[in-house]
């Protein structure tokens, strides 16, 4: 650089006025007019500032009067995002997005020589033909940057084309939304894999230690990103995801991109809600559950059954280790039931080996009912399976571990599960369930008394209760239990 020179460029400001709508945000636009740059594209209500004079909250508040007729005071103005732009004739500026929500007066054309249509449009469907620069700005703002580079290329359209979208988020040092939001080289590797993503929502299960986002493309589409925990779940979901769930068709997500060192996937989004905590009638119930059976019957049918390995019996060797850090908190007789039942697995005959879900639950079973009414028996409900972070092979009776909570004290529930299943279990499996039940109920209390989980807790007691109440049930008189 020569001394004295510097470079020189513009500062613009950009009204983002926002409305609440029955379909969502909206924000208002006008249509560029006459001789004008960019005539007849769609863009925010903005302007230059008048000189030195003006600060960029003033130009706002000016341009906004006289481009729109609304006036607004500088106390309802907040700061969205500044973009570095760079048009495909190669001049630059700065311009500063305000976000607005308060105002008086009805927007309305008020510079006609410039501007020929204003409109309201969902801040996430906007429409065609706009400002290649403008849409950015608000790509920007839905992703939650506060800064963004918008530099088009010689020979680019003044409109926006998603097939020549020049914006790169520039991450935050600090802000709200690092809890939230994952870091940049993941960021990264999810963009790569689905196109600039707009929103990020984290959707993460309070309990576990992965991370999931839904994500929505700025081209439209939405999908997940998870990242695990270790690699032997990373490992666990993508094997999944390559081998069985493609069985499954729209009944189990797509694997879209996986990283090994990020311990990262994006998967596809799936219609539907988790079942857990949703109250149907029991017809639609009994229905549901039919067809989760079907469901489990086509991942354990996914690939050949095989021999189970030497040593894959229950797992008695953590019994001790559980049931040392449970024991503060079991109720008592839960103790001498559990090792009885370890003591029981010894003699039972391995099963045979299929694939498992390994956490089929209801919180991880979607429910699709069209928006059918919970109180109504007429429905279209459909089911999917997803999280398949602890999927292995293992013996059948694996996925009805967590599940038989969900049927406990409700024959109709579990019998419709079978019927859609479409065997019943053998007797070595009934007891194998009890036994992997019963440790899996006490694996249960001793994380969630260290976690501070007492939803586990007491779900552990629950079963521990349940399966000592049915043990004795079926006792012969007088043996106890």
């Amino acid at each position: 650089m020569n001394p004295g020179q510097r470079h020189t460029e513009p500062v613009d400001v950009h009204l983002m006025l926002l409305r609440e709508a029955a379909q969502g945000l909206e924000v208002l636009l006008s249509r560029r007019a006459g001789q004008v740059y960019a005539a007849g594209l769609w863009h925010l209500p903005s302007g230059h500032l008048d000189g030195p004079h003006e600060d960029v909250v003033d130009a706002l508040v000016r341009e906004a009067r006289e481009e729109t007729g609304v006036v607004i005071a500088p106390a309802n103005v907040r700061g969205a995002v500044v973009v570095h732009h760079r048009s495909p004739g190669g001049t630059s500026r700065t311009g500063y997005f305000f976000e607005v929500r308060n105002w008086l007066g009805e927007p309305h054309v008020a510079e006609q020589d410039v501007c020929d249509a204003m409109m309201w449009a969902r801040l996430d469907a906007l429409p065609h033909g706009m400002v290649a620069y403008c849409r950015a700005g608000l790509d920007a703002y839905r992703a939650g940057a506060r800064i963004a580079v918008h530099f088009q290329m010689s020979g680019d359209a003044i409109a926006y084309d998603p097939g020549a979208d020049r914006l790169r988020l520039v991450p935050d040092a600090t802000g709200p939304d690092r809890g939230t939001r994952p870091d940049a080289a993941l960021e990264a590797f999810a963009q790569r894999a689905v196109g600039r993503i707009s929103e990020w929502t984290d959707t993460s299960w309070t309990r576990e230690n992965s991370r999931v986002w839904r994500v929505r493309g700025a081209a439209g589409g939405t999908w997940y990103v998870k990242a695990h925990q270790n690699d032997k779940f990373h490992d666990r979901e993508v094997r999944a995801l390559r081998t069985w769930a493609g069985s499954l068709g729209s009944a189990a997500p797509r694997l879209v991109a996986a990283d090994g060192e990020l311990r990262a996937v994006v998967i596809t989004a799936l219609p539907g809600r988790p079942l857990h905590g949703r109250i149907l009638v029991p017809a639609r119930e009994r229905e549901v559950f039919r067809q989760i059976g079907v469901l489990a019957r086509r991942i354990h049918e996914a690939s050949p059954p095989r021999p189970a390995p030497a040593g894959s019996g229950p797992a008695v060797a953590k019994a001790d280790r559980h049931l040392e850090a449970a024991r503060p908190h079991l109720v008592p007789g839960d103790e001498e039931f559990v090792r009885e039942l370890v003591r029981q697995a010894e003699d039972l005959a391995p099963l045979e080996w299929v694939e498992t879900h390994g956490d089929f639950q209801l919180r991880n079973i979607l429910h699709d009912d069209a928006d059918t009414p919970h109180d109504s028996e007429d429905s279209e409900d459909s089911v999917a399976v997803i999280d398949l972070e602890r999927s292995e092979p293992g013996p059948a009776v694996r996925d009805l571990v967590r599940l038989s909570d969900a049927w406990a004290n409700r024959p109709d529930l579990y019998e419709a599960f079978m019927a859609g299943y479409g065997r019943p279990l053998t007797a070595a499996e009934e007891a194998r369930l009890v036994i992997d039940t019963a440790l899996d109920a006490v694996s249960g209390i001793q994380f969630g008394a260290a976690h501070g989980d007492p939803e586990l807790v007491e779900r552990g007691h629950r079963t521990l209760a349940r399966l000592r109440a049915e043990h004795e049930a079926n006792s012969p008189a007088g043996e106890p239990s």
